[in-house]
């Protein structure tokens, strides 16, 4: 499957590393603002042709699929304008920047029956799901705690008053869209839409969100979701029942996960990942290109649109 790629930052780095891996994973052509960067980037992995006009990448490059690394503002149109060119989408998270848009993505993907994925990355990894599974034995859940506080490598510029793009709000980016999205996914996958919610931020002078907390009203448990990119945390996660914990190392890309029970025994439920994590997205977005389906059965257009709802 040939896949053209937009964006040319280390995320998109990473997501080429581990698609490699895969057989079926090809890149057919790369899209740049400018010559020069999109021909740097795509000499690293031996790719013809570079494209800075992404119209002409859809109706020449011949490429079967795209995935979306550009800055969250861009998100729905180049979704919508590959969609149009009967080309199948794998959307890095947040996939949008509105509900609005979320729809018109959706409503462009049933039409024109192309596959559209959000790249959210943890929920279709063997762990995640293993945990999904395993819920249950901690009996009635009361709390989920979770959390992704990582000081960015980019703030210590932004107090030298230079302003890169991770904290430029109107490209969409923030702490919430940027780290909170990790933490509220997953408790959507796990716990659904809450009944409602309470709102913690630190804006920036930029008005870009530094850090900020949720605390999500679920009727006979509570959720709370904490995230920044001005400070560091190294606690775990951890889901709490009447039964015991489910401890998670990290909840952004879960590979150790121990259920502690009440009686002080503990579970190691965490599966091998024989791959990096980013492998598993591209992989269950193949799978459904490959039946058929607009949509994956796990990183459902629902769910995506119900955490674009909480991230607003």
């Amino acid at each position: 499957m040939k896949f053209g790629i937009i964006g040319t930052n280390w995320i998109t780095d990473r997501f080429i590393k581990a698609a490699k891996h895969h057989p079926e994973f090809h890149i057919g052509a790369v899209y740049s603002r400018t010559e020069e960067t999109g021909r740097a980037f795509a000499e690293k992995y031996g790719v013809e042709p570079v494209y800075t006009d992404m119209k002409r990448m859809f109706e020449e490059g011949g490429i079967d699929a795209v995935y979306i690394a550009s800055p969250n503002v861009f998100h729905a149109g180049q979704s919508l304008l590959a969609m149009q060119h009967g080309v199948h989408v794998l959307c890095e998270k947040p996939a949008v920047v509105s509900l609005e848009e979320m729809d018109r993505v959706i409503e462009a993907s049933n039409e024109t029956g192309m596959t559209y994925m959000e790249a959210m990355k943890s929920t279709v990894t063997p762990t995640f799901l293993r945990l999904k599974e395993e819920l249950h034995k901690i009996g009635p859940i009361r709390r989920y705690v979770f959390h992704y506080n990582q000081y960015s490598s980019r703030y210590d510029k932004y107090k030298e008053g230079v302003i890169e793009n991770a904290f430029k709000p109107e490209l969409g980016n923030g702490a919430k869209a940027d780290l909170g999205v990790y933490g509220l996914a997953p408790l959507v996958h796990l716990a659904g839409a809450p009944q409602s919610l309470l709102r913690s931020r630190y804006l920036l002078s930029t008005g870009a969100e530094g850090q900020g907390s949720m605390i999500l009203d679920y009727g006979e448990c509570e959720a709370v979701v904490m995230y920044s990119k001005i400070s560091d945390s190294h606690l775990p996660s951890e889901i709490q029942g009447e039964n015991g914990v489910i401890e998670i190392d990290k909840i952004s890309d879960p590979k150790h996960v121990v259920i502690k029970y009440r009686d002080g025994t503990t579970e190691d439920i965490s599966v091998p990942h024989e791959f990096e994590t980013m492998y598993y997205e591209l992989d269950e977005f193949i799978r459904c290109v490959r039946n058929g389906q607009v949509e994956s059965a796990i990183n459902t257009h629902e769910i995506s649109r119900q955490v674009t709802e909480l991230l607003l």
